[in-house]
């Protein structure tokens, strides 16, 4: 699929999505004749993944850094050894315990906004009256 089915489906801009393939997070898996990138359901995945990452703060070195983990976990030719599997699940053993933090921050903040908004809406419904 062509860069803007892309945007549609991931939620990320056509700049976003260059940006990343300049910084190796994502690469076209083709092009057509006329020179447009394609992607594949791979790719979007991918790209997905990044999207996902970005509101917990992960830095785009960070970003790449994982996907480079999980591509070199997932590889086939060649495979990674006994002891290189072992670091790179260990370093995505990391970055879960990282990502399981900040999401129990980011649920921390969703509640005081929550109780927040609750405030305001019963000093709205109190002065109504």
């Amino acid at each position: 699929m062509q860069i803007g089915r892309v945007a549609e489906r991931t939620g990320l801009s056509l700049r976003t999505i260059r940006h990343y393939e300049e910084l190796g997070l994502v690469t076209p898996s083709a092009r057509s004749k006329g020179g447009f990138r394609l992607y594949t359901e791979s790719d979007v995945e991918r790209l997905m993944m990044a999207r996902r990452m970005k509101p917990l703060d992960f830095s785009l070195e960070e970003m790449g850094e994982l996907l480079g983990i999980i591509d070199a976990l997932a590889a086939r030719d060649p495979e990674p050894g006994p002891e290189e599997a072992e670091r790179l699940r260990e370093r995505l053993r990391a970055y879960q315990q990282i990502t399981d933090a900040r999401c129990e921050k980011l649920r921390a903040q969703l509640m005081a906004a929550e109780g927040f908004a609750a405030t305001l809406k019963n000093r709205l419904a109190h002065r109504s009256r």
